[in-house]
This record gives C-alpha cells, structure tokens and sequence, in this order.
C-alpha cells in the first residue's frame, strides 16, 4: 500500500468523525491497558512464580518505554507519516499482547510489556496529531479533542470493570488478549478512514537528539516511581543527575539545530507553559485519587472490585457531558477562565470528597467524583488544545509527545507523591491503636498498609477497625492536599493561559 500526504481538510465531516472514532478506539484501549494489569498481579504472580523485583519491573517497564519514547515516537510520526506509524504501533501491540498473553516465565512477561510500552508510545502522539491535521476548524478540533480526552478517561474508568469481570472468569492473559480484537478492528478501519499527513521537509533525523530525549525522561520517571518504596538510594540520586543533566543538554541542542526534534522555545510562551503545568497537576490530583480511592472502596467500604469501578463512572459519566458543553463555555469564558473553572471544580470536588468519605451514603461520593470528571475532562481536554494548537501542522506529532509525556509524568508523580503521603499519613495515625503486646510480625502488616492489615487481623475486629478509620482519615489528608494542589493549578491556568473570546468558540 502507498501512503502519501493528503490535505485533510478535505476530508467530508462524516469521514472526519468516522476516523476520530477509530483513533479514540486506540487510546480507549491504551487507557484500560493501563489499569488492568494492577487486578492481574495476584494471579500472574501464583502462575508465573516471578521475584519482587520481577513484580515490580512488570508494572515499570510499561511506563518507562512509554514515557521514554514518546518524544522520538512523535518526531517519527511528523518525519514518516502519522497514520503508518500509528498502523505500525497497533500491529505491533497486538502483537506484543499476544506474548504478554500467553508469557510462560516473569522474564518473558517483561520483555512482552517493555514491547507494549514502545507500541503504546508509537499510537499516542499519532492520535492526537492526526487530530490537529484533520480538524482545521478551531471549533471542531475542540470538541474532537474533548471526545478524545472522554475515550481516554473511559478507559482508565472502565478498565477496572473489564479485568475484574475477565479476571473472576478466565486466566490473568485475558486482561492482555482483550486487546487483539480491538487493535485489529483499528487497523483495519484505520486503513479506510484515516488520512496520512507528514512534515513535508523534516530536514536530517538528529539520533543524538533522541538518545537525549529517552535518557532525559526515563531515569526521572524511574526515580519517581521507587524513590517511595527505597527511599533516596544513590541509584535514586544518580538517576535524578542524570536525567536532568540530560534535559539540558536535549534544551541546548534543539536551540543550536536548524530543525529541532523539539522547538523548546515553545516554553517561553506563557499560554503553552501554563497549559502544559495546568495539564500536569490536572492528571497529578485525578491518578493520585483513583490509585487510592479504589483501594478506598474495597478496604474501607468492602466493595468488590467490579462494584468499586461501578462506584467510579460518574467520573467518566460527567466527563461524556463536557463534550456537549465545552464550545459554550469556551465561548462565554474564553480559554484560560474556562482551564480555571474546570480545574476549580475538581478541586472543589476533591475538598468535598474528604467530608464525604467519611459518610455511610454512597451517594455522596458519587456526587463528589461527578464534579471532579466534569473538571478534570474540562481542563484536561483544553489544555491539550492549547499544546497541539501552538504548534505548526507539520509539527503536531512532536508537540503532541509533549501532552503525552505531561500526562505521564502527572500519572508517575500522582501515584508516588500522593501515595507516599498517603502511607506516611496511614502508619502515623494506625500506630497508636497498635497494642504493645501483639505478635511483631502482625504489627508490620498492620502498619505495612491497610490491605496487609486486613490479611493478618480478624475481621471486625477492634484492631481492624482502628486500620480502617486510619486509612480513611489519612485519605482525607491526602485529598485535602490533592485539593490544594489543584486550587494551585488554578491561579496558573488564570494568570497565563489568555481567554480570549470569539465566536467561533475559542
């Protein structure tokens, strides 16, 4: 098949929102990929036999590929065509699926997700760049960028509800072979529908650039994601080093080259900056949250884990309304005022979540998580709108990688900050119901977490009560933070981000 460019602005709407419908196909699936495998860990762990470290590195080596790659992976798509490298991306997940699958060692398994990562970081800078060639109109591409930010909020929604229901019928390799079908029907339809678009001069590939790049993201993102667990080790520290020194050198060469990889000098744009930090703390308060809230729901409240991810879809639910009503009220508030609003309510949310965790009636945390969706799906979709529309079409699969690597880093640091506080908040407040005179080995667990609490101690038992009410006010705390944290967000996406209003909606 030859791929060759094509003005996509003459593309018929319908064919325009048929091939939306195929790239938030990809990023739906990449999102529940990204939740499923925590539910699997129990039963691939008694399958496999893996180490704890073998555990760990098949949670990481997804992340770290993903988050390393995307840069390069964006660059390739602007310099070889956007819809081959994201056909190519999705026959190699499937394929990579296939292997996680049916992996017979630990060693085979992360080889499989490491392989996952790299494919993962090949379809999600292609998605959101096809978006901005396809959708010339600012209007359009707004709310194609809406229904996008709602498919990959789905995904990490619903994900939960899929490996809870694959995992209680069939093996742990289910929650990976779900993919095949769905990646199939992506490039097949992807073929019909898509249109290639690529920079027409990307001038020589810099491979020093791309090395740059990986090794910039990828030990911070390592770092992150241990430094919980280990502390601040010398590996730590020297990770840390290193990928900030190399953040810099990556900054000084893209500012000497002729035809950057990345044009950095898009940072000095306040709108740009103030939507990539807005984006950030965004998907930083809304991980964090859905990382303990499930754990929140199982432990404290007794959920299973199908129930707990029903007891989240108000979250995606709202998210579906934004859609309908982001044109108006980019229209009424501009941009910026609209990024503060949204961010301001799941805030808000996030404030009235600690109260409401404490209260017997479901309802209300449902009411809480509706507001949050709404904000976050607001916010989120906007800033990635500022970030793809501030770069020329011929570079839109580059700038891309920038919201995708935001959005990583917003997930790594979610998870390890507000988890770590969460911990620190837990052990604190359970210690004081320790009695001196219990088994030291059971006075670990208890205060390891309140899932090895629950394990070791009788249920309804003082003891056990006690774990719960800590856990419950230390996730209070740490929503009380998330809360602040967003509150943050908002005096930036206000001061920086312009609002502008027009009647074409921006």
């Amino acid at each position: 098949m030859t791929l060759r460019p094509h003005s996509a602005s003459v593309l018929s709407g319908r064919r325009r929102w048929a091939a939306l419908a195929v790239l938030g196909a990809a990023v739906l699936l990449l999102a529940i990929d990204g939740t499923v495998l925590s539910l699997a860990v129990p039963a691939l762990t008694a399958d496999l036999g893996p180490t704890a470290e073998q555990v760990l590195w098949i949670g990481d080596i997804y992340s770290l590929a993903l988050a390393g790659l995307l840069v390069l992976m964006g660059n390739l798509a602007d310099r070889l065509g956007r819809k081959r490298v994201l056909l190519l991306g999705s026959v190699g997940f499937g394929l990579a699926s296939l292997v996680a699958a049916f992996s017979t060692s630990a060693e085979m398994l992360i080889a499989a997700r490491l392989l996952l990562g790299a494919a993962g970081a090949t379809l999600m800078p292609s998605t959101l760049s096809l978006i901005r060639n396809m959708f010339p109109d600012d209007a359009e591409r707004t709310r194609a960028i809406a229904i996008w930010s709602m498919a990959f909020g789905a995904g990490s929604a619903i994900g939960p509800l899929i490996g809870g229901f694959l995992l209680e019928h069939f093996w742990w390799g289910s929650v990976f072979l779900i993919n095949v079908p769905v990646m199939v029907l992506v490039v097949a339809s992807g073929i019909v529908l898509l249109p290639e678009s690529r920079h027409p001069e990307p001038g020589r590939f810099d491979a020093v650039s791309a090395g740059l790049s990986m090794v910039a993201v990828v030990p911070v993102v390592y770092a992150i994601t241990h430094i919980v667990g280990s502390g601040l080790t010398p590996l730590i520290a020297g990770c840390v080093v290193v990928g900030a020194g190399s953040g810099v050198l990556f900054v000084r060469r893209q500012r000497r080259l002729p035809n950057p990889m990345l044009d950095v000098d898009l940072f000095r744009r306040p709108a740009f900056s103030g939507a990539v930090a807005a984006n950030v703390v965004a998907i930083f308060a809304l991980s964090g949250l859905l990382f303990f809230f499930s754990q929140y729901l199982q432990f404290a409240r007794g959920f299973s884990p199908l129930q707990a991810g029903m007891a989240e879809l108000p979250s995606t639910i709202a998210s579906v309304v934004v859609v309908a009503l982001i044109g108006f009220l980019l229209r009424r508030l501009g941009r910026g005022r609209a990024i503060a609003l949204g961010l301001a309510m799941a805030g808000t949310g996030l404030a009235l979540i600690a109260i409401a965790e404490s209260a017997d009636a479901y309802v209300w945390l449902g009411l809480c998580l509706a507001l949050i969706g709404f904000g976050i799906g607001l916010a989120s979709t906007l800033t990635g709108d500022a970030i793809i529309s501030a770069a020329p079409a011929d570079r839109a699969g580059a700038v891309s990688a920038i919201t995708e690597t935001a959005q990583e880093l917003g997930v790594v640091l979610g998870i390890a900050v507000l988890g770590s506080f969460l911990s620190a908040r837990y052990r604190n407040n359970v210690s004081a119901s320790i009695p001196d005179g219990i088994d030291p080995g059971v006075g670990a667990q208890v205060r390891d977490s309140l899932g090895s609490a629950l394990n070791v101690l009788e249920p309804g038992s003082a003891l056990a009560e006690a774990a719960r009410a800590a856990f419950v006010a230390a996730m209070q705390s740490t929503t009380v933070v998330a809360a602040v944290l967003t509150f943050g967000a908002v005096v930036i996406a206000w001061r920086l981000i312009p609002s502008h209003r027009a009647s074409d909606g921006r």
